[in-house]
């Protein structure tokens, strides 16, 4: 109900740029511009976590780009979940060259909590990658979304929580729904993710990943066993620390 209530809201109230506030837009050019006209590239966290993929990121954590993800994710802005899957679906190609030819890219969002995802009244992970994955299709690259990952346990509120803590907090709290080993074992996987800050979720994310490829016999990315033991290799996300993006260029 109350994501069909922000739908309908969003088409007869006013609306402004999510980037800047701009009236009567709800992304300008200038605010999209600094979300799809970076170039995509590798990040890193410091510290990095053990298991982290090798991650892609359409644009640093900042100005524009920070308010535009806080606009879709904490205030139901719905309507820039296309703006966002298309620089995610850039971030997914920088990083998709290294995948090799092993089928469609399965696109495989990271979870929130369940009581965030019920406050918030929407996935906003999961929009962003179902746009992304569809923008893929439409430059010819078969793409789709796989949301088999879950939480196995409850996790603490991850806002305050340093890198180490971020790393206890979250390991061993993922793993993939019954039967979808198989279903990972029959493309190219990266997972995606709305923001990177220390790379916890998505070294957790690929652990869980690996170790169901294993399970089912099968191999994620087409990475042969070196996948099956360490988990999913690749991912991407919308948006880094500007930090990640300065370490890896040094």
């Amino acid at each position: 109900m109350r994501e069909w209530w922000r739908e309908i809201t969003g088409l007869v109230l006013p609306v402004a740029c999510g980037g800047c506030g701009r009236p009567r837009t709800e992304l300008c050019g200038d605010c999209g511009a600094a979300l799809l006209d970076a170039r995509p590239c590798r990040v890193r966290p410091s510290p990095e976590p053990r298991g982290l993929p090798v991650v892609h990121a359409a644009a640093p954590y900042e100005n524009a780009v920070r308010a535009v993800l806080l606009a879709h994710k904490e205030r139901g802005a719905l309507g820039l979940a296309g703006a966002l899957g298309g620089a995610l679906a850039g971030a997914v190609r920088a990083g998709a060259g290294r995948l090799g030819d092993g089928g469609p890219l399965l696109l495989v969002p990271v979870p929130s909590a369940r009581r965030s995802t019920g406050a918030r009244g929407h996935d906003p992970v999961r929009r962003i990658a179902l746009a992304a994955a569809g923008e893929l299709r439409s430059t010819g690259t078969p793409a789709r979304v796989l949301a088999v990952l879950r939480q196995r346990r409850p996790v603490a509120d991850q806002a305050g929580l340093g890198a180490r803590q971020r790393q206890v907090n979250l390991a061993g709290a993922l793993e993939v729904v019954a039967g979808a080993g198989r279903l990972l074992a029959g493309g190219r996987v990266v997972l995606v993710d709305d923001l990177m800050t220390t790379g916890a979720s998505l070294a957790e994310a690929a652990r869980a990943v690996g170790s169901a490829c294993g399970t089912a016999g099968g191999t994620a990315a087409g990475a042969g066993r070196e996948n099956r033991s360490s988990g999913a290799r690749h991912a991407a996300v919308v948006s880094a620390s500007p930090l990640a993006f300065e370490i890896n260029r040094n």
